[in-house]
């Protein structure tokens, strides 16, 4: 009986058995097919905002917008809304006029209940496209000599858009178009005429002259801005008149005092400035 009670206990193991390595889970698969999905959007999201205009893309979030069937603000696509409101001209859907195969520009609004207006006919877009190039380049100096200094370039700017060709000239500093605030022209200023005269008889179109102005920094009661702009797009009128542009090619002449700067400062020299536009037909 004492020889039971000291007997050593049984203890029993039992040994599992596993065949194989054993599976480790696949949970980074799912990780890193989102991170490879992810890259790939961002990446098409950076490839959209360099490749479309501000108009496209407010169009594109128009049509993922999830609140509206139909956006009033734009179309959102190049189709037949052209990226603007489908609405536009109170016309139902229409043709749009989209950017210029020189350089890009905000889409226009659609033209035309058919959207096949004289500005839609290739041949007479194609010939302005080679008119306007061949003013850029000659005022410029694209792939050969420019007609102008280096001194009068640092005022030049030109962009192709859906008016026209637009010549811009501005203020830089030390170095303004006019004396102070008033419209009297500096020597730069008839010297940038005279060559815009030159070059715009390559092409027979009409123009047009916008004056634009800086803000001014502090409130005025009778703020003279508006004059200012209209006063010295009309002496850049006289200015292209007297260097030998024909008068009737001037269509019109508009101030737009400082409701349009060019950069985001309003108050910057840089808004200060003279477009001088060669017109598409029918613009």
């Amino acid at each position: 009986m004492a020889g039971q009670t000291n007997a050593a206990p049984v203890i029993i193991k039992r040994k599992k058995i596993i065949s194989g390595d054993g599976h480790h889970g696949g949970a980074w698969k799912v990780a890193y097919a989102d991170f490879v999905t992810a890259m790939m959007a961002f990446f098409m999201l950076m490839w959209l905002l360099n490749a479309t205009t501000e108009k496209q893309r407010k169009g594109i979030a128009d049509y993922f917008s999830p609140t509206i069937p139909l956006s009033r603000i734009s179309g959102g696509g190049d189709g037949s809304f052209g990226g603007e409101s489908v609405f536009s001209e109170d016309q139902i859907a229409q043709n749009g006029t989209g950017a210029s195969s020189l350089k890009p520009s905000e889409e226009n609004q659609a033209a035309g209940q058919t959207g096949t207006d004289s500005q839609d006919d290739p041949a007479a877009k194609g010939e302005f496209e080679a008119d306007a190039r061949k003013i850029e380049e000659a005022l410029m100096g694209v792939g050969g000599e420019s007609m102008v200094s280096d001194e009068l370039l640092r005022h030049i700017t030109t962009r192709v858009t859906d008016e026209g060709l637009i010549i811009e000239f501005f203020d830089i500093d030390g170095a303004p178009l006019f004396e102070g605030e008033t419209a009297v022209p500096m020597p730069v200023t008839t010297e940038l005429a005279g060559v815009v005269a030159r070059v715009f008889a390559l092409a027979g179109n009409q123009v047009a002259v916008n004056g634009h102005v800086r803000a001014r920094p502090e409130v005025l009661k009778n703020n003279p801005s508006w004059d200012l702009s209209a006063d010295r797009a009309m002496q850049m009128r006289h200015l292209l008149e007297a260097s030998g542009l024909a008068p009737e090619r001037l269509q019109r002449v508009t101030g737009y005092a400082d409701r349009k700067p060019a950069v985001r400062n309003p108050v910057a020299i840089r808004n200060g400035r003279l477009e001088i536009i060669l017109l598409r037909r029918g613009k």
